[in-house]
């Protein structure tokens, strides 16, 4: 979209102005790529200090049971993902994704068990298409409603230290629990995950208020503002899917190496097992195997291979494996990063394989993932 009056704004879009940051169109957003300090640093101080992003542009979704019973919610939403969130603990959350009749995924998504209810966190460009999914599948038991709310992320190794400042308990929460709090005197939903690899926590807002809490969050010292940009190389040192890119309708699960999303109750010989759009592929692929598999790949030298280049089995590119989804430059890894799908018979560590970059055939090795270690609180 070239008309930035066309694009939406997220309710901190004034305050990333007033910071300087050099905004761009995102997912029919107005959103921030990046800050004075540059790409670059604003990684870096992710990785060692802490890391304040807006994803407000995110969908904040409720799915609660017409009976009013945790229950039937669950058992609702298990009709559309193959994640077992009946067995969900309140005050916890897991990742998850809607899946389509192919067996491939349609957007992955945050499930918060919180009471009576499910709080679902959905991506911006899917937002639309996953409410209108939920509303079609499942609005006869359930009242679906998108909340009105702003979303940001703190992350990094000093995001529990800062965000302690404000409400002590904080520091007790575990990687994926949720809880209610108040920051600064106002009622927020916090919990402890984020998408970069580091510690940290996301944060809804009321979106009245998200100015007020983000303000003192950045007042603090150890807090920077950090774009897409460098959100997008710290989700992919941590080997971490972006919807769009790594993912899509055309990957299932299994091919994309998420199966560690999909719990023993919705594999054959589960309590639930199945009974998701897809799950004859999906359980299939679950017991034999997949033909292809996503994996990281290591370019040799510093020039970054990017995303949509060809993988090729050999130097002179007359076998064409694969392609390349995300690729780019790592700050923390110090050169450069990229994750793609390849056959099974490339995807064991170590193989090389060649990415077509202007038209020369660049060695790259595949690597496992994630290229940094995490720092969750287990």
């Amino acid at each position: 979209m070239d008309d930035t009056a066309a694009l939406k704004k997220t309710p901190l879009h004034a305050l990333h102005l007033s910071l300087g940051a050099r905004m761009v169109p995102f997912a029919g957003y107005d959103m921030p790529v990046q800050y004075p300090a540059g790409v670059m640093k604003e990684h870096l101080h992710t990785r060692t200090e802490a890391g304040l992003f807006d994803v407000s542009h995110m969908g904040q979704v409720i799915v609660k049971a017409k009976s009013g019973r945790y229950e039937d919610a669950a058992l609702a939403l298990e009709s559309l993902v193959p994640v077992d969130i009946l067995g969900l603990a309140e005050g916890r959350q897991r990742y998850g994704f809607f899946t389509d009749d192919t067996g491939c995924i349609l957007d992955d998504l945050m499930i918060a068990h919180l009471d009576d209810h499910l709080f679902v966190v959905v991506n911006a460009a899917c937002k639309e298409a996953d409410l209108a999914h939920l509303q079609a599948h499942i609005g006869d038991q359930c009242d679906i409603t998108l909340l009105n709310r702003a979303l940001i992320a703190l992350q990094g190794p000093r995001a529990v230290a800062v965000l302690a400042e404000l409400w002590a308990d904080v520091a007790a929460m575990k990687f994926m629990d949720v809880r209610h709090c108040r920051l600064h005197d106002v009622s927020c939903l916090v919990s402890r995950s984020g998408y970069s690899g580091e510690d940290g926590f996301e944060i809804s807002i009321p979106s009245d208020k998200a100015v007020d809490v983000t303000m003192r969050l950045l007042e603090h010292p150890d807090v920077q503002a950090i774009g897409l940009g460098a959100r997008d190389s710290l989700r992919l040192e941590a080997g971490l899917c972006l919807y769009g890119n790594d993912i899509d309708t055309t990957t299932s699960p299994v091919e994309a190496a998420l199966e560690w999303a999909m719990q023993k109750a919705r594999r054959a010989g589960g309590a639930r097992a199945g009974g998701f759009p897809g799950s004859g592929r999906i359980l299939s692929e679950l017991e034999n195997g997949a033909a292809r598999r996503r994996v990281g790949l290591k370019p040799e030298g510093k020039a970054p291979v990017r995303g949509h280049a060809k993988l090729y089995a050999d130097a002179e590119g007359q076998t064409e494996i694969g392609e390349v989804t995300s690729g780019g430059f790592g700050p923390s890894v110090e050169g450069p990063v990229a994750m793609g799908y390849v056959p099974v018979s490339h995807a064991a560590a170590g193989t090389q394989v060649y990415a077509e970059v202007r038209g020369k055939f660049l060695p790259v090795t595949v690597s496992a993932l994630p290229f940094v270690t995490p720092t969750y609180k287990r």
